[in-house]
């Protein structure tokens, strides 16, 4: 794996943020409510856009779009326990800004309110749900993102914690840090995998980020 990239992409639930906690409350009550097996649920939900979820899960006659607006407004009234994951905030904060980027499948209003709960500012350009058609395991978010910071997606290195996350980096042709902060165990992947920043440290030289700290 290379160390020098034009950029760094970040996802945000499970690699910059521990959100965990907050999205299991939501989706176990939407999921009890409409008699849907949550544990079927929770095993493919994370990393993907949440109205896609809704639509695969949802009993027939259910309004994706309304379920939709009423799990967001859930989770955005219930971050008390958003935390960083391990060295997250000082490690974003000592890069340069037009060097990095947050790609999430969350709505923008809820990224913004899990990032303020956590302690994390939030970078000039961050990709969301909201902008682009295509979810993750699709590469549109970081190709766009990339684009956005006026870089190649290949000359990248996204970070991720989820494999239909870390399946839309190698489609957009970015190398990939695993971040197994939230992991029980490891992920079946053949990219290094780290349990947090706090060991991790990022240079700018000769015009290209360098990362150093295993």
């Amino acid at each position: 794996m290379t160390r020098r990239y034009a950029a760094f992409l970040f996802d945000m639930d499970g690699t910059l943020i521990n959100s965990i906690p907050s999205a299991v409350r939501a989706w176990t009550a939407w999921a009890e409510r409409h008699r849907v097996d949550v544990h079927e649920l929770m095993r493919v939900m994370h990393g993907v856009k949440a109205i896609e979820t809704i639509r695969r899960f949802a009993p027939p006659g259910v309004d994706p779009q309304r379920e939709f607006e009423l799990l967001l407004q859930a989770e955005i009234d219930d971050v008390a326990d958003v935390v960083e994951i391990a060295g997250a905030a000082a490690f974003t904060a000592a890069l340069p800004p037009e060097r990095w980027a947050i790609v999430t499948s969350a709505p923008r209003s809820l990224a913004e309110v899990r990032l303020r709960a956590a302690g994390v500012t939030a970078p000039a350009v961050m990709v969301t749900a909201d902008d682009v058609e295509r979810g993750k395991p699709a590469p549109d978010c970081f190709l766009l993102a990339a684009e956005r910071l006026g870089v190649d997606a290949r000359e990248c290195l996204v970070w991720e914690d989820a494999p239909a996350g870390i399946a839309a980096a190698e489609a957009a042709g970015a190398d990939v840090m695993v971040i197994s902060a939230t992991h029980h165990e490891p992920l079946d992947t053949r990219w290094r995998q780290v349990g947090g920043y706090d060991a991790l440290t990022a240079a700018l030289e000769q015009d290209r980020l360098v990362l150093d700290g295993f």
